[in-house]
């Protein structure tokens, strides 16, 4: 395998703890317009779907363009409400982060999340340096466990997929990583280390200042 040379997040339950808002505001869209949704059920097929795919499932059915946008922002302005009041960054977050650019490391974000979420998020989360390229579900890009978002996220940095690694909080964002012939690591804010293994998966952790602890930068820079 050739070395590390690029890191390409996820964002939603990764780089921020934004998971339980994302599914406190399908429960309330779910009350404003008095659907039977089984929720946890509905979080575990959608994890890592782009919007269009989140709507679909909602209905049961192929939803309209139009359709789409309006439960989407809809959904997504009540998250946003939500989450704002409780913002969190994974802990060590910001930590990783530089000491990866400190080391050479190009960063991407590769997100299921649209435009605004990912907005929302870098503005709160003042991400400094920015992240080189950001490959998003609304650019047209098929959600996880597809491997389209980070293959698109690679491309941008101009770096071989076979040259990153994907850190991520779901078993399709651990598939997806899989399927673009990326090596991962499973961030364990939502999901437990056997949800998130495979022989692509170099480790787990429950956040990124466990990754620090263990130096695992340092380990991955001297291999």
């Amino acid at each position: 395998m050739p070395a590390i040379e690029a890191l390409i997040f996820d964002m939603d339950g990764t780089m921020v703890h934004s998971m339980p808002w994302h599914t406190q505001a399908w429960v309330e869209y779910a009350r404003r317009h008095a659907m039977d949704l089984d929720v946890p059920a509905f979080m575990a097929q959608t994890t890592g779907k782009n919007a269009f795919e989140c709507a679909c499932a909602l209905m049961g059915r192929r939803v309209s363009a139009e359709e789409s946008e309006r439960i989407t922002a809809e959904k997504e302005g009540i998250y946003r409400e939500l989450f704002a009041a409780h913002f969190c960054a994974v802990d060590g977050f910001a930590r990783f982060h530089a000491q990866a650019r400190d080391m050479g490391l190009k960063v991407a974000i590769g997100t299921a999340g649209d435009q605004d979420n990912v907005r929302f998020v870098l503005d709160n989360l003042q991400m400094q340096p920015p992240a080189q390229a950001i490959a998003r579900g609304d650019e047209g890009l098929p959600g996880k466990p597809h491997p389209d978002i980070f293959l698109k996220a690679a491309e941008r940095l101009a770096i071989d997929p076979a040259a990153c690694i994907v850190f991520e909080d779901a078993p399709h964002g651990i598939e997806a990583a899989r399927r673009a012939g990326m090596r991962a690591v499973g961030i364990g804010t939502t999901h437990d280390a056997q949800q998130l293994s495979g022989p692509h998966v170099l480790a787990w952790a429950p956040d990124f200042s466990t990754l620090l602890n263990n130096q695992f930068l340092e380990k991955l820079h001297d291999a």
